[in-house]
């Protein structure tokens, strides 16, 4: 990992930062401490002679970005949905980076989908156009089916891609250990498990095969989702480095000049973005993790229509419960409740102040109550959230950072189409639907009819499980070697009674607490 050509690219890095115009930018970014600065000088400094790089016409950073090729466009996009990290002006900058690649050509393209799919692409579709959109990690192709007249968008890996990503991660993890190394005040950032959560992102979606799963899965949960849509796949045109769905008609979601001339209501699709997303998220636990313009059209009925699925978010039943409450809380300004949840799902360490936590809280949802509609930021929030919770020594948890980064991105979209939107009106039934349907007696009885069909299940595996623990504790305390276990007929039978008892004693307590 820290070879020669790591260090190489490294110093190539430092050179294009310095060449380009971005190594201030970075610097000043990241606060960095005068000891990377010296070192990022040293290193970018000697390279500054051989003139300015990248395309001119954009900032110092994204000139850099774009020069250094695409795992570095990849990693700009990411720090785009983390202004509390790189700061607001720097966070709207790199979102030009969305679908800014160069594209690569068209043969390329059609060579790659013949190598992978072991078609003629001549036989399979009569047309197949020139790139209509190129991203840092494939491009897509609008193409017809020659066997229906179908239109299909066609998505391909760039050529060499997974070799360039496994490159430039190797130098990122050299980058952030010669970081820790010379700012230990950086070890709190984790730059190391920064770049291993990257990495786990840009894997999924170099393999279009996953990406496929996903957006099956994703169409199969949101099916009855009014004003919602999914292009549905085709199985037999897709593989590992190609992927093909239904072509969609519309516009993006950042053509806001189409969308008021096309007679569309902006505060419908503001607000049914924000919705379906909390709706995805809390109801299914799987939720589009890169909602950005990009990645959204507008059908001509208003509909959105999710495109690129290559990142996609998961939470399971627990957190979703605690991230409901938690949202439920600030809405209906019950601090204290905000804060015993955190305590109750072990966030916050059992030895803090709970009555300090929640008033540290209120500071954060307080200040919301005297704003206009437009001004209510729930990315603001939920920044100011994990800040609290930093000083009270909350453990970090991946999933809820993932989903709060991209509710941060969700809200931008939301407002761009309709300024005015009120997060917070939006999340309330929401969450309330979510709350009467998984907090409550209807949740405890799923529950405990969940839990005794586990127990019915194993309850026949009971007595040989006792029976073996048993003979494992007397031969520890013979010192003799254990017989194994043998496992009666009648014991079954007591097994399946035990397993019943228990479904039935599980049905008498609920029926009692109700």
């Amino acid at each position: 990992m820290r070879g020669p050509h790591n260090i190489w690219r490294l110093v190539r890095t430092g050179a294009t930062l310095e060449r380009t115009g971005a190594m201030g930018v970075v610097l000043e970014a990241f606060n960095a401490p005068a000891s990377i600065r010296i070192v990022a000088r040293v290193v970018g400094w000697p390279f500054a002679w051989l003139g300015e790089k990248g395309d001119p016409n954009l900032p110092p950073l994204l000139r850099a970005l774009t020069a250094l090729g695409p795992a570095y466009v990849k990693f700009g996009q990411i720090l785009s949905t983390r202004p509390d990290v790189v700061g607001e002006d720097l966070s709207v900058q790199l979102r030009i980076l969305q679908d800014r690649m160069p594209p690569f050509p068209r043969a390329a393209a059609i060579a790659a989908v013949e190598e992978d799919l072991g078609i003629k692409v001549a036989d399979v579709f009569s047309d197949f156009s020139e790139p209509v959109a190129a991203a840092s990690i494939a491009q897509v192709h609008r193409a017809r089916l020659t066997s229906t007249g179908q239109e299909v968008a066609v998505k391909v890996l760039r050529p060499g891609v997974e070799r360039a990503f496994r490159r430039d991660f190797d130098a990122f993890y050299l980058a952030a250990a010669v970081i820790e190394t010379l700012s230990p005040s950086s070890r709190r950032l984790r730059p190391h498990d920064v770049i291993a959560h990257f990495e786990g992102s840009v894997r999924g979606e170099l393999d279009l095969r996953l990406e496929s799963a996903a957006a099956s899965e994703f169409q199969a949960n949101t099916a009855q989702d009014a004003g919602f849509q999914v292009p549905s796949m085709h199985w037999d045109l897709s593989g590992r480095r190609v992927m093909t769905m239904d072509w969609v008609q519309g516009l993006t979601a950042s053509d806001i000049d189409g969308i008021v001339a096309a007679g569309l209501d902006r505060k419908q699709i503001g607000e049914r973005v924000l919705g379906l997303f909390l709706r995805h998220a809390l109801r299914d636990g799987l939720f589009h993790a890169d909602m950005h313009q990009g990645n959204l059209k507008i059908a001509p009925n208003g509909d959105v229509v999710a495109l690129d699925f290559g990142i996609m978010g998961r939470l399971d039943e627990y957190t979703r419960r605690v991230y409901a409450e938690i949202i439920y809380g600030f809405i209906k300004k019950d601090y204290h409740r905000v804060a015993e949840v955190h305590f109750e799902a072990g966030y916050v360490p059992a030895d803090r102040d709970m009555d300090s936590f929640a008033s540290a809280l209120r500071v954060v949802g307080e200040p919301i109550l005297g704003m206009s509609a437009g001004d209510i930021s729930m990315g603001r929030v939920l920044t100011y959230l994990f800040e609290v919770t930093e000083r009270f020594g909350m453990r970090t948890r991946t999933e809820l950072i993932h989903l709060q980064r991209t509710m941060v991105v969700v809200e931008g979209v939301s407002r761009s189409i309709y300024p005015e939107i009120n997060m917070w009106e939006v999340a309330r039934p929401v969450v309330e639907d979510y709350i009467k349907t998984n907090i409550g007696p209807k949740a405890l009885a799923r529950d405990l009819a969940k839990t005794m069909r586990i127990l019915t299940r194993f309850g026949p595996h009971l007595p040989g499980m006792a029976e073996a623990a048993l003979t494992r504790q007397s031969a520890r305390m013979t010192e003799a070697e254990p017989e194994p276990p043998k496992t009666r007929p009648w014991m079954w039978f007591v097994g399946g009674a035990t397993s019943s008892a228990l479904v039935i004693w599980g049905y008498i307590a609920f029926v009692l607490q109700v």
